[in-house]
């Protein structure tokens, strides 16, 4: 079965601050990705690339259509699912690595790699989110320190290790490698190669040309997707 499906999706922003004047952004947007498929998603910004990934997460609602992720034998429409069940599909089914880490002040990275999954306390899951820290090259004497003061490629490589961390089945990517230098950018494409050979539907935005090369297995360009005026 395929692990996600989005058929005649669409997105309009209302501005409130000007007079509640609507700002059509993405329409008629309709694609599927298979288990161990990786799709990029390209076009110029402000196309709405990032709206995509975010209406599949469910920060966003969409106006029209169907965002159909599967969960066991069947599929939950995100854009009809109330809150709480949108919560339970980001603990087991989709996961999202988003351009900017956002975590809670003063909690210590590697309780930040480790919550995603709720068994943060675990010494096993501890242990995983370690091994993940050290592959990412982020320095053991960081681990007991929040990140509110670290390096934007310190902070994005803790992003990317608690958004790959959980082994769920849908992830998403918002420019994961854009902060990184070229041998970060190795390991998480490393990292991006082997979650596909595990089964893991991938979407993702990926500017840098030689890591979607090097993981897409298909290019959607979003411009298809603009409303016509």
């Amino acid at each position: 079965m395929t692990a996600l499906k989005l058929s005649g999706v669409a997105k309009t922003f209302t501005m409130h601050l000007q007079c509640g004047v609507r700002l059509p952004v993405i329409a008629g947007v309709t694609f599927e990705v298979a288990p161990g498929e990786c799709v990029a998603l390209v076009g110029p910004s402000g196309v709405g690339k990032s709206s995509i990934l975010k209406m599949i997460y469910g920060n966003y609602r969409c106006d029209y259509g169907q965002v159909l992720l599967r969960c066991a034998d069947t599929y939950v429409d995100v854009a009809k699912a109330e809150p709480r069940r949108i919560l339970a599909l980001r603990r087991e089914i989709v996961g999202y690595v988003t351009q900017f880490l956002r975590a809670v002040p003063r909690v210590p990275t590697l309780e930040i790699v480790a919550e995603p999954s709720g068994k943060a306390t675990t010494e096993p899951h501890r242990s995983n989110a370690a091994a993940l820290l050290r592959r990412l090259n982020v320095p053991e004497r960081l681990w007991s320190l929040p990140p509110a003061t670290f390096s934007g490629g310190e902070q994005q490589r803790i992003n990317i290790a608690r958004g790959l961390l959980p082994n769920l089945p849908i992830l998403l990517l918002d420019e994961p490698t854009a902060s990184l230098d070229a041998e970060n950018r190795k390991v998480v494409v490393d990292l991006i190669a082997e979650k596909k050979r595990r089964g893991t539907a991938i979407v993702g935005i990926m500017h840098d040309e030689d890591v979607r090369n090097a993981v897409a297995d298909r290019i959607i360009d979003v411009t298809q997707f603009t409303p016509v005026s």
